[in-house]
Parts: structure tokens; sequence; C-alpha cells
């Protein structure tokens, strides 16, 4: 189906490429709207979705936590920090994956989307308060 561009779709798109740090609908609906005020909630939602069903943004679901929005639609790996929520782009690829999957069960691999775990660096330097 071919959609129509509109104004807003625009804005959020570009928004959640100037964001830089796979910003959760809520981050994307309060940058978005520090500019533009009179944008609802539930339009930056739609448009969110829209640009993820279209190829351009990446939605990033996340099993404990609320989905997240990247800019970079290629294929990549992505690790969350499990203190403070965060997440970020993981830049090593894991070598012939495509080949194992479909050699392994007869699969057609289309896609993947693998979130690592752990504690980033910024986390590990504050004391564990649990």
């Amino acid at each position: 189906m071919i959609r129509r561009n509109t104004v807003q779709r625009s804005i959020v798109l570009q928004t959640v490429g100037n964001l830089h740090n796979h910003a959760t609908a809520d981050e994307v609906y309060e940058a978005v709207s520090k500019a533009y005020p009179n944008i609802s909630r539930g339009t930056v939602y739609r448009n969110l979705a829209v640009l993820a069903e279209d190829g351009d943004i990446r939605k990033i679901e996340v099993a404990d936590g609320a989905d997240r929005y990247d800019h970079n639609t290629e294929p990549h790996y992505h690790i969350k920090c499990v203190r403070c929520k965060n997440v970020y782009d993981y830049g090593r690829r894991i070598d012939n994956i495509n080949s194992f999957i479909e050699g392994n069960n007869g699969f057609q691999l289309i896609d993947y989307e693998i979130v690592f775990r752990g504690i980033c660096p910024n986390c590990q330097k504050e004391p564990d308060v649990n």
C-alpha cells in the first residue's frame, strides 16, 4: 500500500533519527511535543507504527520494558542495560547466522532481532542498590 507522506510522519521520522538513542514512544512524543506542542500522543504513536511497518525505522520489542525505535534499519544486534533500561547498538555480528538457522531447521530467514542483556559502563560505576 502506498501511503501519503504527512508532515507529522516526517516530523516523527526526523525526531527518531535525531535522538539516536533507541527511544521509547513516550520519549519520541516528548521530543516532538517540545517543538510541536499541538501534536497528540496518538498521532506520534500511530506514525511510529506506520514508519516501523514501512521499514523506515526499526521497532525493537523489549520483553521486560517499553518497545524502542531505532533509526538504523540495517540488521544489527542490541544490548539492553538491566539497570537503566537503555538499549544500545551492539556492533559485532555473529558469523553465518543465516546459514546456521536455515541449515538446521529448514526455515528461510527473513529477519531477526537479538537483544543481549547486561550492565552498561555507566551503571557499572554506580553502586548496586539491590
